[in-house]
């Protein structure tokens, strides 16, 4: 399984890496793309792509991490695992077995705002996958004797992806600062305490609260027809009972920020030290209209791969950091946050990577970007929207990450113009508004005994 902590949050470390949840394509790009709401509220996008005889059929719940009660922190993910276990009509194992036995592929995963699962088969399939789904949407049946050895299986993975590398504790850390009040600052796998603790009634009170169709959303990309997936959503998910209406997704929100903060982690298991800068930002979803189309410009200009000015400042031209790059995370549900990295070569001081990239960030806020720079941002922006179009799963991820966050189908259409209108004093705006290093919250990854300065 994919979780959370992976899924989305490690992708803070790249940069440009939010550009695939939140840039939708245009209509006319994404080929007839089609969406429907079933009598039960489950609603169907298909996103037609008969270039090869594959289809990806993807549900996605309305849930993460950031809508869990108070202590207890990854039941989201646990359930994701749980979800593989047996239904009184499959038997644990059947469902996986199928997809293996026919040369598919299986996945999911748990973010902070949604939880998703999904198939790659041959389209003949298809309706075993949508049949299987559809079964265990609301027939999933947990007992104490798959609780336990599964609750180990998601101890020992947070063991093995957080615990064992001081990367993702530093991020986790980073996080949890980061965010003061908002769940965000929670790890999506849960803290270990908490994981522990939960049991068999924790997990049926989860799936019963938010597993049903009118909490729900059915991608299916591929070798398909609009009126076929309609057909088989019919007769599969149709026949699920609609479950209890759910409130809206209020969580407790930030309250203003206005401290710097530091979070350093020294660990003998780190041989390159780094530093990693964050800010609290709007996300697509909450953001005044323009900005967060802004952000994702800024990072792409700041930190968006080695055409950008902290790399060529850096790396190239000085030489002295290995790594260096932005990014902004801005497909959530609430707030999202904007961060750059840095990483030194040879004798230079952390200290000093970090002045040269508060530099940088302190010219675009007060000189702005040339208009230069940002119509190749925009540039680039379009073409990573077209090259995603050759991966059918990236396309179903795209409209079934909007639509679980807030967005809709015609937000995922107008999304290259609402780009193509940003301006040069837009992003210099943002930055100005946004990257203000004195409620930043700094995380410094040092090797044993190291001083960063």
């Amino acid at each position: 399984m994919i979780s959370g902590h992976t899924a989305r949050r490690a992708l803070l470390g790249l940069a440009g890496a939010a550009l695939l949840l939140a840039s939708p394509l245009r209509a006319e790009e994404a080929s007839g793309v089609s969406t429907f709401t079933l009598d039960n509220g489950l609603q169907v996008v298909v996103i037609p792509d008969h270039r090869a005889p594959v289809v990806t059929n993807m549900i996605w719940y309305k849930v993460g991490g950031a809508d869990e009660k108070p202590g207890k922190s990854g039941i989201a993910h646990f359930l994701e695992h749980l979800m593989f276990k047996g239904t009184g009509k499959h038997p644990a194992g059947e469902f996986s077995a199928k997809v293996a036995e026919i040369g598919g592929n299986e996945n999911a995963f748990t973010t902070q705002d949604y939880t998703a699962y999904y198939q790659q088969v041959a389209p003949d399939s298809l309706p075993m996958m949508m049949e299987f789904e559809a079964d265990r949407m609301r027939g999933l049946v947990l007992t104490d004797a798959v609780i336990g050895p599964e609750r180990d299986v998601i101890i020992e993975e947070r063991r093995m992806r957080v615990d064992n590398d001081p990367g993702a504790v530093l991020s986790e850390e980073l996080q949890a600062t980061l965010y003061q009040n908002h769940p965000y600052r929670i790890p999506v796998i849960g803290w270990l305490h908490e994981m522990k603790t939960l049991d068999r009634q924790d997990a049926v009170s989860f799936y019963e609260s938010y597993y049903a169709p009118n909490n729900a959303v059915l991608v299916v990309a591929g070798d398909v027809t609009a009126d076929h997936v309609r057909a088989l959503a019919e007769q599969t998910f149709g026949k699920v009972p609609r479950g209890p209406d759910l409130p809206p997704r209020v969580r407790p929100q930030e309250p203003e920020q206005n401290t710097s903060r530091t979070v350093t982690l020294t660990d003998p298991r780190v041989s390159v030290p780094s530093l990693r800068k964050a800010w609290v930002v709007p996300s697509y979803n909450d953001a005044p209209k323009g900005e967060a189309e802004a952000l994702d410009l800024l990072s792409e200009i700041l930190g968006g791969g080695i055409r950008s000015r902290l790399y060529q400042e850096l790396v190239v031209k000085s030489g002295a950091a290995a790594s260096a790059g932005a990014y902004y995370d801005g497909g959530g549900l609430d707030d999202g946050s904007f961060g750059i990295y840095a990483s030194p070569r040879g004798d230079t001081k952390l200290a000093d990577i970090e002045a040269a990239a508060d530099a940088e960030l302190a010219r675009i806020a007060s000189d702005g970007v040339t208009e230069d720079e940002l119509e190749r941002a925009k540039n680039r922006f379009v073409r990573s929207m077209i090259f995603a179009r050759d991966d059918q799963s990236d396309m179903a991820r795209i409209y079934g990450s909007t639509l679980t966050t807030g967005g809709t189908v015609e937000d995922i259409e107008n999304w290259p113009d609402r780009i193509r209108a940003v301006t040069a004093d837009a992003v210099k705006a943002a930055a100005a508004r946004y990257l203000d290093q004195s409620r930043s919250v700094t995380g410094y990854l040092l090797p044993a005994k190291e001083d960063r300065s």
